[in-house]
């Protein structure tokens, strides 16, 4: 045998060698807000999905599979986001998502991933369209607007008894949609809705709404929005020494809501996907095992990423099972994830319906005084 042929042969087992390790590779993905005015919750989204995949390495290894995650900042943007779900999309060895935080960034995300079948699902989009589009690829572990919305109009005409309110939203396909089945549901209970508006994400100068809202003298302001322009609003509305009750949706689940509105976390209220703590009995050992791992306190936004991504890691190995128990193809991992049944989760069983919502989520009413939160409603909501 002469050099040039010992040498090819060399080559052609290293090579054998690389496609081999490439083909045990497996990955997924998160997709959050890791910078920006988000960035608290789509930090918790990443963590709880690492801790997950922590979790979950050494059934893959048994597999055969070596397992690992890569996180993506969308930053809250759909076009970074969208340019993040290209990238992903050429990496072959990334088999599915868990993200994001805004429904304004998943809905092109998942469009633009349908075509290679890369699986999403998501814990906590709750606009509708994430959904109802029929696209394969997407499923969902939370509730969703239609649940929120009307939750919430319940609350206010029903426990706060309102019967006028201010709505406001933030212009993105979240808060406008959530602001809108909230109001949808206090006019039919008989709620005036005295103003209903739009003001852009980034605004943080309230003091012409502030004017309207003492003029109008509502009963209950409804903000569709997220956290860091909720307690801006709320910081001040409350300086200027209006008490009126402040209640919105999930993007208010942060504790930086608090943080940030300082006096003014009072009297606000709102509904979340995302339980509390102290709402679901696993939490508790998951939560110390985030502690010990990242340094910081699990969230709700946290458990619902964990959950997510235990789904879609489980989705990854009943593939693999069914493909010889080798790495599966993104097609096959898209069907097995929506296909499955998922039991033990932190927040109960999970099962998709037809178009990839949970067949059974809860939401919560959180209330907000004196800068400390309670439960004050907890929610089943069950879908065919």
């Amino acid at each position: 045998m002469n050099k040039t042929t010992r040498f090819s042969l060399t080559l052609l087992a290293a090579l054998a060698t690389a496609q081999a390790s490439a083909a045990s590779t497996v990955k997924i993905a998160t997709l959050s807000p890791l910078s920006g005015s988000s960035s608290n919750m789509g930090v918790q989204v990443k963590n709880g999905a690492q801790l997950a995949v922590n979790e979950m390495k050494a059934e893959f290894a048994k597999a055969g599979l070596t397992l690992s995650l890569v996180a993506y900042d969308d930053q809250a943007d759909p076009a970074t986001g969208t340019a993040a779900a290209r990238r992903m999309a050429a990496d072959r060895s990334i088999l599915g998502m868990v993200g994001t935080v805004n429904s304004g960034v998943v809905l092109p995300v998942s469009q633009a991933l349908a075509p290679s079948h890369l699986a999403i699902v998501s814990p906590l989009n709750v606009n509708e369209q994430v959904t109802d589009r029929g696209l394969k690829n997407v499923s969902r572990i939370c509730a969703r607007n239609d649940d929120q919305g009307p939750a919430a109009g319940n609350f206010v005409a029903g426990t706060l008894k309102a019967k006028k309110v201010y709505v406001l939203n933030d212009k993105t396909a979240y808060g406008q949609a959530l602001a809108d089945e909230a109001a949808k549901t206090m006019q039919a209970a008989g709620v005036k809705i005295v103003q209903n508006e739009g003001v852009a994400e980034s605004e943080r100068d309230f003091s012409a709404i502030i004017t309207k809202i003492q003029t109008l003298r509502p009963d209950a302001i409804y903000f569709g929005a997220m956290y860091g322009q909720a307690a801006a609003f709320a910081q001040q509305l409350r300086a200027r020494g209006i008490k009126t009750p402040i209640v919105g949706g999930d993007g208010y689940d942060s504790e930086d809501l608090e943080k940030l509105a300082g006096k003014g976390a009072d009297n606000l209220y709102f509904t979340t996907v995302a339980p509390p703590l102290n709402a679901v009995p696993g939490a508790k050992t998951v939560a110390a095992s985030y502690k010990k791992a990242f340094g910081s306190d699990l969230q709700g936004f946290g458990i619902m990423s964990y959950d997510a991504t235990k789904v879609l890691l489980r989705g990854i190995l009943n593939a693999a099972k069914a493909n010889g128990n080798k790495a599966p193809t993104r097609i096959q991992v898209e069907q097995a994830v929506r296909g499955g049944t998922y039991k033990g989760l932190i927040t109960g069983d999970v099962k998709f319906n037809a178009k990839g919502d949970r067949t059974s989520a809860r939401l919560y009413m959180i209330a907000v005084k004196g800068g400390k939160r309670s439960t004050a409603l907890t929610m089943t909501i069950s879908r065919k």
